[in-house]
């Protein structure tokens, strides 16, 4: 049997308590993806295939395409794009999240907080 590490991090603190949920996303081709949003605890995933672009707080956007693994810390940090960057075919990926006891697994950003963040938000690096 073969094994190939996709990634390995040491996660922030997880709550007590925290349950943990697996699930197949689906993006259809050109799909904008979610709204920004947080996570109430860390997320890991993996690209199954396609190619999507992934936005956190604090990182310029980047691609993840099939066959690489992505995570996002959760908590405070905003979730800004999950976008299928394929306008042909639809992006599937896989995303096993941690979710603080009592918390959805999604809670939606105000218009508010994001127009207040606006000017530190990072833009894709120029191609």
């Amino acid at each position: 049997m073969g094994q190939k590490d996709l990634l390995e991090v040491v996660p922030p603190f997880i709550a007590p308590g925290s349950s943990a949920m697996i699930r197949i996303l689906e993006l259809p081709p050109g799909d904008p993806g979610i709204a920004p949003h947080r996570h109430s605890g860390p997320v890991f995933g993996y690209m199954l295939e396609g190619e999507m672009l992934f936005e956190l707080e604090g990182e310029a956007p980047y691609p993840v395409k099939a066959g690489e693994a992505f995570w996002e810390p959760g908590g405070d940090v905003i979730h800004y794009t999950i976008a299928n960057l394929l306008a042909g075919r639809t992006s599937r990926l896989i995303v096993v999240a941690m979710m603080a006891p009592g918390v959805e697994m999604l809670t939606m950003v105000s218009e508010e907080e994001l127009a207040a963040k606006a000017s530190a938000r990072i833009p894709a690096p120029s191609q």
